[in-house]
């Protein structure tokens, strides 16, 4: 058995390169090896929000507190509350976060192939962020 003790690890700034706004990530659990999976608790203000991405493994979000959105390519803004629970299949192309007048905190866990959980892509427009 192994606790980790809240506050072990500090608490980041979500990087430009992959957020849109004022976003903290603080990190919840990395399984150590063979285990896969880690994840987050990750706070978004209003307006913010994740770049598009995927995950190769899948990503689950629950949604813990506020108003957020999420969207997959290709379909409509959804509007996410706490104890709504999102599944992203591996590979779906998705972005997520707060709306713009209320911000959003969620817990998300992935999967990690090859050593990866995430690949990056470009920026959600102020014209794609409209609902």
């Amino acid at each position: 058995m192994q606790i980790k003790r809240s506050g072990t690890d500090p608490s980041r700034v979500g990087p430009a390169e992959w957020f849109t706004g004022s976003v903290r990530i603080d990190p919840l659990f990395q399984a150590p090896e063979p285990g896969r999976v880690s994840g987050g608790h990750v706070t978004f203000e209003p307006g913010a929000r994740t770049a598009w991405h995927t995950h190769p493994l899948g990503q689950t979000l629950i949604i813990t507190s506020g108003l957020g959105w999420v969207q997959t390519e290709g379909g409509p803004i959804e509007e996410v509350r706490p104890g709504d629970v999102v599944w992203f299949p591996p590979g779906e192309k998705h972005w997520h976060g707060a709306t713009r007048s209320t911000g959003m905190t969620h817990i998300a866990i992935q999967g990690s192939l090859n050593g990866k959980n995430v690949d990056w892509l470009e920026h959600v427009t102020d014209a794609q962020y409209q609902r």
